[in-house]
């Protein structure tokens, strides 16, 4: 498949190591790893973590003609604390290059023909104004493109109104069990479980699949009408952030192939087990070890 994945790109700053990260690239690099064609949008810095992006991207395997390399903004960095459980809590420090990307005529038209079979955005990176307009000249292209919307919600880094504007606009939708309670708390309703909440957002915006992630309790998934829910995987966990990432890259990998939802739920836990027991959000895996676990 051919994959635009649009977002942050950024340095994930866990005590005095520097791990690749951002929730866009992440996906980008695990979709690759999946074999697909993936192209990021986004923007570094002229700086030397920037250049670091740069050659990493091109380790993993990522086009980087499209990521704007801008003088104005320095490299993005996000300091990660990690709890007991491995589990991360993000501070994002700003101006970042991110916020600042840019595409040129030719080059939209050039993300967009052959059409994408995908288009990946988040949250985050819509709080800025000239990234959020690029993404939904993406977006609203209406090339074809089946949107996905992992929803990522980062603390102080989101509002009302564009979450609603980003849940309107995605087609499939991606996001764990706390941001799930988040969006019914903000939006004043009150879901009386994963799949009243699925279904009925479901219905609301339009979407033709949701699906709410549970760390090691795996996950539930509506996939063409049909609600499951998937055990985890029990693993040592390094740290979780890419986690969630790699879960949506394999959502989408099992949602192209048309494979049942309770395979699809099965196979995107035990893509995201495997990156949670590695450290950092892109590390190397491969679907023989991601088949291994038990």
């Amino acid at each position: 498949m051919k994959i635009v994945s649009i977002g942050e790109v950024l340095w994930d700053v866990i005590g005095e190591k520097e791990y690749l990260g951002g929730a866009a690239l992440n996906f980008a690099a695990h979709a690759a790893r999946l074999g697909h064609s993936v192209f990021f949008v986004s923007a570094v810095g002229r700086d030397e973590r920037g250049r670091r992006v740069l050659g990493r991207m091109a380790e993993l395997g990522l086009s980087t003609r499209y990521v704007r390399e801008i003088s104005s903004y320095p490299t993005g960095i996000v300091t990660v604390e990690l709890n007991a459980a491995g589990e991360p809590r993000f501070t994002l420090h700003h101006p970042a290059a991110y916020d600042a990307p840019e595409l040129t005529e030719r080059e939209v038209a050039e993300l967009l023909s052959p059409a994408p079979d995908w288009i990946y955005f988040g949250t985050l990176f819509q709080m800025s104004p000239q990234a959020r307009q690029l993404t939904y000249r993406l977006i609203d292209s209406h090339c074809g493109a089946r949107l996905l919307y992992d929803v990522n919600l980062r603390r102080d880094h989101h509002t009302v109104p564009l979450l609603r504007e980003l849940m309107a606009r995605g087609q499939v939708v991606k996001l764990n069990e706390e941001e799930a309670a988040a969006i019914d708390q903000m939006l004043d309703r009150s879901s009386h479980s994963l799949e009243d909440f699925c279904r009925s957002y479901s219905a609301e915006f339009g979407w033709q699949s949701a699906c709410v992630t549970r760390g090691e309790r795996g996950c539930a998934l509506l996939v063409n009408g049909e609600f499951v829910e998937a055990p985890g995987y029990t693993v040592k966990a390094q740290d979780t952030v890419g986690a969630g990432d790699a879960f949506a890259a394999a959502f989408v990998h099992g949602l192209s192939l048309k494979w049942p939802a309770p395979q699809i739920a099965d196979f995107a836990n035990r893509v995201a087990a495997l990156v949670a027991s590695r450290p950092g959000g892109t590390p190397s895996w491969s679907l023989e070890e991601a088949y291994a676990l038990r």
